[in-house]
């Protein structure tokens, strides 16, 4: 099956407000251009450097929004504020410190999504609930980035239940920090290929595949 193919089959299962992510992580530039003829603009990449490279190889496409989705490294915010639209991986206090004082430095204003880890997993970085509305105040102050919601990647090994109860969750925490706060967290990043039809029952907004989209990789 073609991208074109895949992708046509993937839009049917999607609801309007949905939006498509393809995660283009060791995924080449001609099947970046292939998923843009077939209607894609949205892109997420996760390693900086490959992602700048392939930026600058696009850039003839100037409607093409990118979503950082990996690690956020303080060292690495900057370009990362340069070159990405949405960085969805905002996973401590920290880092989102440190993008306020970079995005009003640079007079931008990144979309910024949470990472939040609803379940305990060491292999995977973001919030836990406590810690998120212990830092509620503070998030209210940072006022040159745009936080638009929570974003979170699930343990593996969970069961379609554990799932559909995890990504509830998540809905859950961002209508909580909405009564408690002046946060408006209406974007729900959540859902990858192996799931992203249950994030979407549970209320997903931002679905990010990658490779249902483009075969595996390597």
């Amino acid at each position: 099956m073609t991208i074109s193919q895949r992708l046509h089959q993937i839009r049917q299962q999607l609801p309007s407000h949905v939006r498509l992510i393809a995660v283009t992580k060791q995924v080449s530039v001609p099947q970046i251009r292939t998923a843009y003829e077939s209607g894609i603009r949205d892109f997420a990449e996760s390693h900086l450097q490959e992602a700048i490279s392939k930026q600058e190889q696009l850039n003839d496409l100037k409607d093409i929004c990118w979503h950082f989705i990996g690690h956020l490294q303080s060292n690495k915010a900057k370009k990362t504020i340069l070159h990405f639209d949405w960085i969805h991986s905002a996973d401590s206090i920290k880092i989102v410190r440190r993008l306020n004082q970079l995005a009003a430095e640079s007079f931008l204003s990144p979309k910024v999504c949470l990472q939040v880890k609803i379940l305990s997993d060491p292999n995977k970085y973001g919030w836990k609930e406590e810690e998120l509305f212990a830092g509620l105040s503070e998030l209210e102050n940072c006022k040159s980035l745009k936080i638009k919601g929570l974003m979170t990647i699930l343990p593996l090994g969970l069961s379609e239940v554990e799932i559909l109860a995890t990504f509830k969750k998540v809905k859950d925490l961002a209508h909580k920090i909405k009564r408690q706060s002046n946060l408006d967290l209406d974007q729900l990043s959540m859902g990858m290929s192996e799931d992203y039809l249950l994030a979407i029952q549970a209320g997903a907004t931002m679905i990010r595949l990658g490779r249902i989209i483009f075969g595996k990789r390597g």
